[in-house]
């Protein structure tokens, strides 16, 4: 499988994808055919430059500032009267309407009077044409991607100076695990975080692929304490079937210490929080400061429920703090079978590895529901159903 990886170590914007396609292969001469094609007075231009020593290559939209405001209708009959292929268009409006849906959530109006600022300049929509037109050239079937830094401190836009990141670029990264960073500036625009998140369908600090081509984009702003650099990695990856291939995904953890309220206020907060969707949650004892015993409550979910859960555990805890990682997790490959027993059929959830490991664990609560009904130990079905 034809894989890419962005390597977001200084957030993304979308003249840093534009620049990273063609350092990365792209003829820039079919991207630049298919900007001529939108009949917009913009002009894109690609030079070599170095970031804290790091070659890479700019790529600059030249366009004329424009004071009206865009609308998603607007920006749509730009993009039909390109000479884009089916594939390219359908990506480049799947951009801006994740863009548009992102400023409706933010400014809490319609859809349809979701008007663009930045992003519905000429050069934020030959930036993400353009992007379009690269990725799809690219010719890879999937995308993946580190998590994201987006830069801390505030920034002037349209609506005032707002604080990094901007509720736009907020909206958009719901669900994408984010990478902390004590720049002082927005390092993930709004135009970034939507090409990112159109695109990319797995966020992981290590891509398992080989490597073939890397290609570096360069951000406008030169940093003294890193290189202002996106770096995307083109390569292959195990191409054996998806029920073959080892599962990976990356997780959200969430830990507290406690050591002032009562066991059953942590019973009830645990159940809240497999309610809300945890994947799991566990304690361990632990000693506190002053030598006092307390008890470190973990919640491990997915980077979209971690505002959900952590709600819930200031509430139910009355907690002061909690805190956040983001772990890559290793998954066996599994499937929900049904085994018969002497007393019915039992459900059971199969696993296994490309490495021939296999395991088999029944469900609790059909094993529990059979145990009750024939008046049999509980582990006398376990056993049943793994003799089976």
């Amino acid at each position: 499988m034809r894989v890419a990886h962005f390597d977001c170590f200084s957030g993304i914007s979308g003249d840093m994808v534009l620049g990273a396609v063609i350092d990365a292969g792209v003829p820039v001469d079919a991207i630049r055919a298919a900007l001529d094609s939108l009949d917009l007075p913009i002009k894109l231009e690609v030079e070599r430059v170095k970031r804290c020593g790091f070659a890479a290559t700019k790529a600059t939209i030249e366009a004329a500032d424009q004071e009206d405001y865009r609308f998603l209708p607007d920006v749509e009959a730009i993009l039909a009267k390109g000479a884009l292929t089916p594939k390219q268009r359908e990506l480049a409006t799947a951009i801006f309407r994740k863009v548009a849906v992102a400023e409706s959530v933010a400014h809490g109006m319609p859809l349809e009077r979701v008007h663009f600022h930045e992003v519905g300049a000429l050069d934020s929509i030959a930036d993400i044409v353009g992007a379009a037109v690269g990725l799809d050239l690219l010719g890879v079937e999937k995308f993946t991607s580190s998590p994201v830094p987006t830069g801390s401190g505030t920034v002037k836009c349209a609506h005032g100076i707002m604080p990094v990141p901007t509720p736009g670029t907020a909206e958009l990264l719901k669900g994408v695990p984010l990478a902390p960073s004590t720049i002082k500036t927005e390092l993930t625009t709004p135009t970034g975080a939507a090409i990112l998140t159109t695109v990319v369908t797995e966020y992981t600090a290590t891509p398992v692929m080989t490597i073939e081509r890397i290609g570096y984009g360069s951000g406008t702003k030169d940093f003294i304490e890193q290189p202002n650099l996106l770096r995307l990695m083109v390569g292959t990856a195990n191409t054996a079937p998806e029920r073959e291939r080892a599962e990976t995904d990356t997780v959200a953890v969430l830990e507290t210490n406690l050591d002032d309220i009562s066991p059953e206020v942590i019973g009830f907060c645990t159940e809240r929080l497999f309610a809300c969707g945890a994947l799991d949650v566990f304690t361990m004892p632990i000693q506190m400061k002053k030598g006092r015993p307390g008890v470190l409550l973990s919640v491990i979910c997915a980077p979209d429920k971690v505002n959900e859960l952590e709600t819930i555990l200031f509430r139910e805890t009355g907690t002061f703090g909690v805190r956040r990682t983001t772990a890559t997790r290793a998954k066996l490959q599994r499937e929900a079978v049904t085994v018969e027993t002497t007393w019915g059929p039992v459900k059971a959830k199969r696993g296994w590895r490309t490495d021939g490991f296999t395991v088999l664990t029944p469900e609790y609560e059909d094993c529990a529901r059979i145990a009750r009904e024939h008046n049999v130990p509980l582990r006398e079905v376990f056993a049943a159903v793994a003799r089976a």
